[in-house]
């Protein structure tokens, strides 16, 4: 028979395999059906590029910079059309970018400055989760606050705010000096209790990891730089008071009774006395109290629902809602620039809100004209503080980078809230810029001229009709 020589094929695998005199070589692959798999399979884990994308958990997003094809994805399906410049990768890395309404990306602050350093800020992760047990929440503040406490005392933050405030009399001179040797004593029974162990060691003050430079362990250089900017802020009492003083001589004076000037007249004495110098904590004091007239209204207002008093004021309910909506990112703003990061400030700011809050209440209920008269007062007086900060710290405000609760709330793109609490609706619709922190204190400024406007209207038995013809118009959205 013919001799058939050898082949070194075969039909399947394993025969090939032994007809050969050498077994083939497999080239390793870098793919494999799993990843377990292909980690092992590769000599090094495969370095993945850290994303620049943030997670969206309230619109409109905070976006970061994306690829140009999905940008193109998004220009076909109509949600975004980048249509301005758009910022480089690198500069992506630490800072984010929030993209508004118009599509156009706003550069914003890198950082939070408050004290509670973006723990608890609107639009972040944590936003809009149900709170635990007001008993886990009141043990949880007392026990942060009372370290805050020891620090402020320890440290002398308080030289601070005297070095803020230099004493003028003789009575002031002495008070300062009171008040040192109290905050020297307080220190040292501090230190007393923590050597005899019935305090915990005090630690630092922990900064934010957002703020720390993962390569060296130490703080940004440019959360440092813009913190120090925010400290050249200045605003002169004197100066506010001159405004005012030219306003009500202009025919822009609220008229009002002898006894509720005296009142309003002794806040701002006050607000001169501890605030002098300090633009940031000044305002973030007066946001935190600013909220509670709002409050105080609607809650008057579900009493009369509830006990079928009145229930002809659901649009005014949402009026006042909508006030203290924009009051909340004004003192959001005051926080995120560090407003808050003293504990002597936030202590006389929450316990004059609780009393503002049920003084405002019981004159609610004697007479809803002279609470409405009195919150008109501090608006104005509100409206004269900003301006004078705005026109005295320009060049310096135009350098810095809003906050993102402030791009998100002025260049969103649902204007509902925002619109709701404006009254006067023969001035139009509002379309406020927000490209650094000047734009954002001159909005905070018109803002609470409007609030000036609300509070006058509501004095006028006569404002339902404008309610009604408001409430017909289409909202914007």
């Amino acid at each position: 028979p013919r001799q058939v020589k050898p082949s070194l094929r075969a039909p399947n695998k394993d025969a090939a395999m032994r007809s050969r005199p050498f077994p083939r070589q497999v080239k390793p692959s870098l793919r494999a059906p799993n990843k377990d798999a292909a980690m092992r399979s590769r000599p090094f884990p495969r370095q993945v590029k850290p994303s620049l994308r943030i997670r969206q958990t309230r619109p409109p997003a905070l976006r970061a910079y994306k690829p140009a094809v999905e940008q193109q994805k998004q220009k076909r399906e109509g949600l975004y059309a980048y249509d301005g410049d758009q910022p480089e990768e690198q500069d992506m890395k630490d800072c984010p970018v929030f993209v508004d309404r118009k599509g156009e990306f706003v550069r914003v602050m890198c950082s939070d400055y408050g004290y509670r350093s973006g723990v608890g800020r609107m639009y972040q992760s944590a936003d809009g989760t149900i709170p635990v047990s007001g008993f886990e929440l009141a043990w949880e503040n007392f026990r942060v606050e009372l370290a805050s406490l020891r620090r402020s005392v320890r440290g002398d933050e308080y030289a601070r705010v005297s070095g803020a405030n230099p004493p003028q009399s003789l009575p002031g001179k002495a008070l300062y000096k009171l008040g040192g040797l109290v905050v020297q004593g307080l220190a040292a029974l501090d230190q007393s209790l923590e050597a005899a162990k019935l305090l915990p060691k005090l630690e630092a003050t922990p900064e934010a990891p957002d703020v720390i430079d993962p390569d060296t362990g130490e703080v940004k250089s440019e959360f440092s730089r813009v913190r120090l900017m925010l400290q050249q802020l200045t605003l002169s009492n004197k100066a506010v008071s001159e405004r005012e003083h030219i306003r009500e001589s202009s025919g822009g004076k609220v008229e009002t009774t002898w006894y509720i000037r005296l009142l309003y007249d002794a806040v701002c004495l006050m607000l001169d006395l501890v605030y002098n110098n300090r633009p940031i904590q000044r305002f973030w004091f007066l946001e935190t109290v600013a909220r509670m007239p709002y409050f105080s209204y609607i809650s008057c207002i579900h009493l009369y629902e509830t006990l079928g008093w009145w229930r002809a004021a659901a649009e005014l309910r949402k009026i006042h809602f909508a006030e203290e909506w924009n009051e909340l990112h004004h003192l959001q703003i005051m926080e995120a620039l560090g407003g808050d990061r003293l504990w002597f400030d936030r202590f006389l700011a929450y316990h004059s809100a609780i009393a503002y809050y049920w003084v405002l209440v019981g004159l609610y209920i004697c007479s809803p004209k002279l609470a409405y008269n009195f919150s008109e007062l501090l608006e104005a007086h509100a409206v004269d503080t900003y301006g004078e900060f705005v026109s005295s710290n320009e060049e310096l405000l135009k350098s810095l980078e809003p906050p993102l609760v402030a791009a998100q709330y002025y260049r969103s793109p649902d204007l509902y809230m925002f619109d709701e609490f404006q009254t006067d609706i023969s001035s139009g619709k509002r379309n406020p810029k927000c490209d650094n922190l000047y734009d954002v204190f001159v909005n905070i400024r018109d803002d609470e001229a409007e609030h000036v406007k609300t509070m006058n209207a509501c004095q006028d038995s006569e404002i339902m009709d404008e309610i009604v013809e408001r409430r017909e118009k289409t909202r914007r959205v």
